[in-house]
């Protein structure tokens, strides 16, 4: 099958599932979108036994698209950029302190924690593996995913400074779980004895650090080009040249594309646009790329669902993927709970906000793309299904219902309250 075609597939399957959602079922876009996909794979796969070829032509489809490259690749600096864009940066700079905090070190000890209760799991179950592997699970599903975060917040009326900590942290471990993933899979490659901490140390700062700086530069380079011209068009297309060229000149230098997509975002989504641009290229290219990112999550979300079609699942690994939405939970609220104990003192947390965090921190497409690209022997097979359970709860469960525990636990802000 040409990839046009299967191009066409899914952008028409995508569309006929937003229709449908909007018009009859009315969960949140993505979230419908999804949840039709799964309800579609599920009845190809009850269905495969008298249509064998219409089960066999699906599933090649699906697996002709590789869900990893397609993401990590090619979506990914489109959706963070697009995040980012818009994130209100005078209000990132008063939640700064809690950002930086829960996107580092609550990113690292949710790694670990997960990391070390899966370990003794799979020992519990009769199928003992090496720490490494574990921790590198840890470190995949560790990231909130800030596409399907910021699509959910936006409904749910939560204050301002809430849904920046969340928001917030969600675009920046992002990148920074990636560069923890990638560091960690290097030490899985070469084996622990081979590689020193001063490497390690290296590579985790050229990735992060390197990411952080190019994307500044990025940010800089739009900023003078967009104050440059008066043109919508023309800066329109500057800023795909940004995201599209820098983010492949980021992958060829080896540093971290996606936390370079959100700094260059942050920047020319307000001081570009603050100075760099007329009233109406500032309207044309937010609603460019409100649209892109709408477009590309609805996309995104449905691919997630079709998945199903190619994730082995058996019975234990079932067993074993609802325990480790159990795990990643905990994990989750300790990961959130010790930085929220020590920043108290000197940072204002509203109310419940260890319990938004928590429930808040949904796991997306990055998890189920990252679990893709590791190798057959770390486990591949076991790690994709059981990452694949924990998003699919994440986002059918906890997305649903984070608005609804946010107004129960009195979060919303009052004039939303019925």
């Amino acid at each position: 099958m040409h990839l046009y075609t299967i191009i066409t597939i899914i952008v028409s399957l995508a569309a006929a599932f937003g229709y449908i959602n909007h018009r009859f079922i009315r969960l949140p876009g993505t979230i419908g979108i999804m949840v039709l996909s799964l309800l579609s794979s599920l009845i190809l796969v009850f269905a495969g036994k008298w249509m064998p070829d219409l089960f066999y032509s699906v599933t090649e489809m699906v697996k002709a698209l590789d869900f990893y490259k397609l993401l990590i690749n090619m979506m990914l600096s489109f959706l963070l950029f697009a995040g980012a864009i818009h994130i209100n940066a005078a209000r990132l700079r008063k939640e700064r302190i809690p950002v930086i905090t829960l996107a580092t070190a609550g990113t690292i000890i949710s790694t670990f924690l997960v990391g070390i209760l899966v370990y003794f799991l799979f020992k519990w179950f009769g199928r003992p593996i090496d720490i490494i592997y574990c921790m590198l699970f840890g470190a995949l599903i560790s990231p909130t995913d800030p596409i399907a975060v910021l699509g959910i917040l936006k409904k749910a009326n939560i204050p301002d400074s809430l849904e920046m900590k969340i928001s917030g942290e969600s675009l920046f471990n992002d990148g920074i779980g990636v560069v923890i993933f990638l560091t960690l899979l290097e030490i899985a490659r070469e084996g622990a004895g081979n590689v020193s901490g001063l490497e390690i140390g290296l590579l985790f700062l050229r990735e992060a650090g390197g990411g952080i700086l190019y994307g500044m530069l990025l940010g800089y380079i739009s900023f003078m080009l967009l104050r440059s011209v008066d043109n919508y068009q023309v800066e329109v297309l500057i800023t795909l040249a940004i995201v599209m060229g820098g983010y492949s000149l980021a992958n060829t230098l080896h540093i971290s594309g996606p936390l370079a997509m959100v700094v260059a975002g942050i920047i020319t989504g307000n001081r570009a646009k603050e100075l760099g641009m007329s009233d109406m290229t500032r309207d044309y290219l937010g609603k460019f790329w409100e649209l892109t990112d709408e477009i590309l999550n609805a996309i995104l979300f449905l691919l997630i669902g079709l998945e199903m079609l190619v994730v082995k699942i058996d019975q234990r690994i079932m067993i074993m993927g609802i325990i480790c939405v159990f795990i990643v939970l905990l994990s989750r609220w300790v990961s959130v709970a010790f930085p929220v104990f020590f920043l108290r003192r000197i940072v204002h947390f509203e109310r419940h906000a260890i319990t938004m965090l928590t429930w808040g921190g949904l796991r997306g497409g990055i998890s189920v793309a990252l679990a893709l690209s590791l190798p057959e022997h770390m486990f591949r097979n076991e790690f994709v299904a059981i990452t694949y359970i924990i998003v699919i709860f994440s986002i059918a469960v906890q997305g649903l219902t984070v608005g609804k525990l946010a107004k129960k636990l009195n979060v919303c802000l009052p004039t939303q309250i019925k």
